[in-house]
């Protein structure tokens, strides 16, 4: 449990027995509302602060105040808390001991790696799939964009216990695998590019790679020759994807193909099942999904009238093909241009007798590069795009992981080029890892001087403000992790790495480390240990280096 659930579980207990005392009175069979416990916007006002007297005053029929003073004066005794107290109109304010901060700097370094971590409630089996552009041409910093939440997502729900599969959905059955084969073919010829096709150096680079035997089998059947060099291409171009990836540290254990949902009888199994239930009809020659009966502006297509599959097709295919491997979730990352596609999705989803809120999509806002101020415009089709391993090479792995990471995935990115580059303190990734590697060198002149962290008496010696902020910006980790995990999200990571860095700026410009009065020092140096594996934790999260020396 975190801080913030051993909190609540107080106050819980504190309600709990003012309504056993009577003193709170509350109509037998009342749904207690959810405890909330947030950081009170002003200092004084303590550590933390809930709202629970005001949310109980509808049920109890009594004034927030006299509510709060009720639980107030039921509080048990926490090791944790100093003093409990009430503020109009009604909140209940608990402050920290700051004997019992000081004193988890222990337990924090010993936890090391694992501080923080295992937090979540109800452990489930979770399918993200994630990145899953079209193997049409390498991959731009535009799609590229869900490659860093779902890795960093995939981090996350893994850290706090989930069991998390990780998954890359390849189109290779659609028409653009044609349209890319015939550009290739246009290249070769010297003719001109289909309208539909793709330009761009990369198209060059294929059309001079083709393999004999391709072409020749694509020359002895004229009509299926888009086809055959599409498919070629596709697979050359995936290779691509796959080396960028893992050059970014992005791993996969599933790489699905399209083709194997139709070949596999995934998306015949799907229509039969909602067709069983009613759910599917012919019309026009075409077979129809009925989504209007969950709410949708119109019916979907699953077969054309020509007898060919629509991309809904694959998708309700897919999520029965997903939830057979026993995930209890599927997280699906996409582009906002997707949001079409959602309802119809999870409409057909519940159709077939799922849960629908198991069925999720996260849809990644777009990202603009900036250089100098411009926007660098951006185009697959017509080639003009930054690849992702033109930013890595520019920006380096780090620097482009924190800044795809540190926005919420719905808020578009401004990614300035030259910012990325910085080796100062205006690049927040530079800002976390010089900390990391500060607090690296303090513990390693320490042990140059014979002394190393001690934190037996912390509890009793680390009571300098900046002492204490800085503890309690440590034990905010797990409840850090366990709300990126909740919301699913990201940007709650990097935040409050950043935040950590701050604090810890902050300790040492007004903390000597090292002094005459050893306990001291050793206490510091036990705090600055901590920190510094937490720093390590928060960087391994985001698939960040954190370097020892800078």
């Amino acid at each position: 449990m975190t801080l913030r659930d051993d909190l609540r579980q107080a106050i819980a207990d504190a309600r709990d027995r003012a309504i056993a005392d009577g003193v709170l009175v509350i109509p037998d069979g009342t749904t207690l509302p959810s405890i909330g416990l947030e950081r009170p916007a002003k200092p004084e006002h303590g550590d933390w602060a809930s709202n629970v007297a005001m949310q109980l005053a509808p049920v109890a029929r009594a004034a927030p105040m006299r509510i709060a003073e009720a639980i107030a004066a039921a509080f048990g005794s926490q090791p944790s808390v100093l003093a409990v107290s009430v503020a109009p109109p009604g909140f209940l304010n608990i402050r920290l001991d700051p004997s019992w901060v000081a004193g988890q700097v222990g337990a924090i370094r010993d936890a090391g790696p694992s501080y923080g971590r295992g937090t979540a409630a109800n452990p489930r089996r979770i399918n993200v799939e994630f990145v899953s552009a079209n193997p049409t041409g390498p991959l731009h910093v535009g799609n590229a964009r869900g490659a860093f939440v779902g890795d960093v997502l995939s981090r996350v729900l893994t850290a706090v216990g989930h069991e998390v599969g990780r998954e890359y959905y390849f189109n290779d059955f659609g028409t653009q695998v044609v349209n890319l084969g015939l550009s290739v073919l246009a290249r070769r010829s010297g003719t001109d590019i289909p309208e539909d096709g793709y330009r761009g150096a990369y198209v060059d680079d294929l059309a001079a790679a083709a393999p004999d035997d391709v072409l020749a089998r694509a020359d002895a059947s004229p009509d299926d020759a888009g086809r055959l060099v599409g498919a070629w291409a596709t697979e050359r171009v995936r290779a691509g994807i796959e080396d960028s990836l893992d050059r970014l540290g992005v791993r996969f254990d599933v790489w699905k193909e399209e083709s194997t949902l139709h070949d596999e009888g995934w998306v015949g199994r799907a229509v039969d099942r909602l067709r069983a239930s009613d759910h599917v009809y012919e019309a026009d020659g075409a077979t129809w999904f009925r989504s209007t009966a969950f709410g949708d502006d119109k019916d979907r297509v699953i077969f054309r009238s020509n007898g060919l599959p629509t991309y809904f097709a694959s998708d309700i295919g897919y999520v029965t093909e997903k939830l057979s491997r026993g995930f209890d979730e599927l997280i699906y990352i996409w582009g906002a241009d997707h949001h079409g596609t959602v309802a119809r999705v999870r409409n057909a989803a519940e159709a077939m007798g799922h849960d629908r809120a198991a069925v999720r999509m996260l849809l990644i806002a777009w990202v603009r590069f900036v250089r100098d101020g411009e926007e660098i415009p951006m185009s697959k089709r017509s080639g003009e795009f930054i690849t992702l391993d033109e930013v890595l090479d520019e920006v380096g792995v780090d620097a482009a992981r924190w800044f795809f990471s540190s926005r919420a995935f719905t808020t578009g990115i401004d990614f300035d080029l030259e910012l990325a580059k910085k080796q100062s303190n205006e690049n927040p990734v530079y800002y976390v890892q010089y900390a990391h590697a500060r607090a690296s060198s303090i513990l390693r002149n320490a042990a140059d001087v014979g002394l190393g962290p001690q934190a037996a008496d912390t509890g009793k010696l680390l009571d300098h403000p900046a002492e204490q902020e800085l503890v309690r910006h440590l034990l905010d980790f797990p409840d850090a992790l366990a709300i990126a995990a909740e919301r699913r999200e990201t940007h709650e990571v990097p935040r409050y790495a950043y935040e950590l860095a701050s604090a810890f700026s902050a300790f040492y410009r007004d903390c000597k480390v090292l002094t005459e009065d050893r306990p001291l020092s050793e206490a510091r140096l036990a705090l600055v240990d901590a920190t510094r594996s937490v720093l390590a934790n928060g960087l391994d999260l985001l698939g960040i280096s954190a370097p020892e020396t800078m």
